[in-house]
């Protein structure tokens, strides 16, 4: 069996799968460049850096870290082991990751349905149904970010309250800020057919007090419902908050997300604290449970369309002649395999 980078077709696979990763505003900030002996590179796109909401990268490592997961399971998928070293962007590198195929093996059912999950998965800002997750779905959820070195933190009473308040104060002074919504309208009012939110996957205004959602500003005209009374909330926390950490809550986010799918779970996301503390330059003083790198929502939504994405060929950033930095040891040659 040849490596699935041996062919423009397998090369294709890949990047598809990579590709529908969730993004921060769905910037989709990444490049693939394929190297020696069926390695792939994962590369930042910097003209896709949301400079004054994402100043020190977080928000592009997390997202990067999502199409890097997408990435190792599409390798898996394709009949491989993998093997990943993660290159954190330190000193302007935009190198942020290598994975490489290993020795032939079997994907197992877990991956497989993970794999089919990659296509359905919605962010979904809908309003919920007002029913728990049942305690064997969190279980799942929280085993699922432990299983990429993160923490899923449910959150209830009194918590998911203080942090309901703590999003809308956020929400309010983003919404004085100038450059943020000037950034932010860049892109919601896109008229590109492959980046970008348009107002269709946005979702409806909220009617009530302390929405669990965020105003982009752009949603279709005269939408407004009522969300649900009490939002189930979730935070993924990492040991450290440095660009490592940063792509490891991307993988371990994905890795949730497709897991929830799986259970027909509903995610959006209410991240403006985190913007605001990114936009200050404060690295997270973090607690036991860890340093805060998404806020979740969770719930049971109706089926919803996706957002745009940007085709394989133009996630291509060339074929690299030389092997990767740093001392990465490759593969020997690749051989086909009955």
């Amino acid at each position: 069996m040849p490596y699935p980078t041996a062919t423009d077709l397998g090369v294709r696979r890949l990047l598809c799968a990579a590709g529908q990763a969730p993004s921060v505003h769905n910037t989709q900030p990444w490049r693939f460049r394929v190297a020696r002996e069926g390695a792939v590179e994962l590369l930042a796109d910097p003209a896709r850096r949301l400079v004054r909401s994402d100043p020190r990268g977080r928000s592009l490592h997390v997202s990067c870290g999502a199409a890097l997961f997408n990435l190792r399971l599409a390798v898996r998928v394709a009949g491989y082991q993998t093997f990943t070293r993660p290159l954190p962007a330190e000193g302007g590198s935009r190198l942020l990751a290598v994975v490489r195929p290993g020795p032939a093996a079997a994907p197992t059912p877990a991956e497989l349905e993970l794999y089919a999950g990659i296509g359905r998965r919605r962010t979904n800002r809908e309003p919920y149904e007002d029913r728990p997750l049942p305690p064997a779905v969190v279980a799942d959820l929280r085993v699922a970010a432990s299983r990429e070195g993160a923490a899923l933190v449910p959150l209830g009473g009194y918590a998911a309250t203080e942090l309901l308040d703590l999003v809308a104060a956020a929400e309010d002074e983003l919404a004085a800020d100038h450059a943020y919504q000037a950034e932010l309208r860049t892109w919601t009012t896109r008229e590109s057919h492959h980046d970008g939110m348009p107002a269709r996957v946005l979702g409806p205004r909220p009617a009530g007090d302390l929405p669990p959602t965020r105003d982009f500003g752009a949603h279709a005209a005269g939408s407004r419902a009522r969300f649900e009374p009490r939002p189930r909330l979730m935070v993924l926390t990492t040991r450290g908050d440095r660009p490592a950490d940063w792509l490891r809550a991307g993988q371990a986010l994905q890795r949730v997300l497709l897991v929830a799918c799986a259970h027909g779970v509903s995610v959006s996301f209410l991240n403006q604290p985190l913007d605001l503390r990114d936009m200050r330059l404060r690295g997270d003083p973090g607690h036991r449970r860890g340093h805060a790198q998404m806020i979740l929502r969770l719930g049971y939504g109706p089926a919803v369309p996706r957002a745009p994405r940007r085709p394989p060929a133009e996630l291509m950033a060339g074929v690299r002649e030389n092997p990767p930095a740093r001392g990465f040891r490759l593969l020997p040659p690749a051989r086909a395999r009955g």
